[in-house]
């Protein structure tokens, strides 16, 4: 599962259709999908922030609730979140304890950061993942950022 292939590059773009269906829905555009071993897409998930302003229903650690609830430790282990955004340190943290074992994203949390400014509904981390993934007791492949660019004009007029 080591490196970038085409099929990453393709299924980090179906999570970026869902960040776009998340802003349709009202919600910030975030998305995520988790990716079984053989390329079936288990679970999608977009960010939940309204109706109730939830500053925790970020897309990935919705995905990491799901996933716990549905799928079995080998499935998550040999499983891929792609992620439109870098996941931060609450969702690094749901997806390391959902045992996840693969993260794709595209957006990093620096230009995340720089994109959304100190917007109250979301004053972005600067903490990469990778830190957070570090601390703990089992590895998690983290592959980002990735067709940037392209994830970044998902926020384009957002955030102003």
């Amino acid at each position: 599962m080591d490196g970038v292939s085409e099929r990453d590059e393709h299924l980090l773009r179906l999570s970026f259709a869902v960040a776009r269906s998340s802003l349709t829905h009202g919600n910030h555009p975030f998305g995520c999908i988790v990716v079984g071993d053989d390329g079936k897409v288990l679970i999608e998930t977009e960010n939940g922030y309204t109706p109730n302003h939830d500053g925790t229903a970020h897309a990935e650690r919705l995905a990491a609730t799901v996933a716990c609830r549905t799928l079995s430790r080998k499935v998550l282990a040999a499983a891929t979140l792609y992620s439109s955004a870098e996941p931060c340190a609450m969702c690094a943290g749901a997806i390391y304890w959902a045992g996840i074992g693969r993260v794709v994203y595209g957006l990093s949390e620096h230009r995340l950061r720089g994109v959304t400014g100190n917007h109250p509904e979301n004053p972005t981390l600067d903490l990469p993942c990778r830190e957070v993934f570090a601390s703990g007791q089992r590895p998690t492949e983290v592959v980002g950022p990735l067709l940037e660019a392209e994830a970044e004009a998902l926020h384009d007029g957002v955030w102003k």
